[in-house]
């Protein structure tokens, strides 16, 4: 669980995250961890209307995050090759930038 330690993630923007993966491919790694990150109660308790995905298939395909976002914006983490901790940290930055930007526009 050493890949969320110190990393804030608010998903109050986000609607729905899927993760789809074939768990006997070899980089499936990263993905695992990525999943078992998000379902922390404390990151979970953020959006607590966020849908959270999971679809195991055993086709040998591609590791794949898709996060789609409340405005129709989606971020898509072919995730073989990334870590759990870089994928996190851009879920992060966009879900804060998104946050930032709902509140600017209360503001006017």
């Amino acid at each position: 669980m050493a890949a969320a330690k110190g990393i804030e993630v608010v998903l109050k923007s986000v609607k729905n995250i899927s993760v789809r993966m074939c768990p006997f491919r070899h980089n499936v790694q990263s993905t695992r961890e990525f999943l078992e990150a998000i379902n922390t109660k404390k990151i979970r308790t953020t959006n607590t209307n966020c849908e959270i995905k999971v679809d195991v298939r055993h086709d040998n395909s591609e590791p794949v995050v898709d996060i789609l976002f409340g405005d129709g914006e989606r971020l898509v983490f072919k995730s073989e090759n990334i870590t759990a901790k870089e994928m996190l940290l851009k879920l992060s930055t966009v879900c804060s930038a998104k946050d930032q930007q709902a509140r600017d526009s209360a503001k006017k």
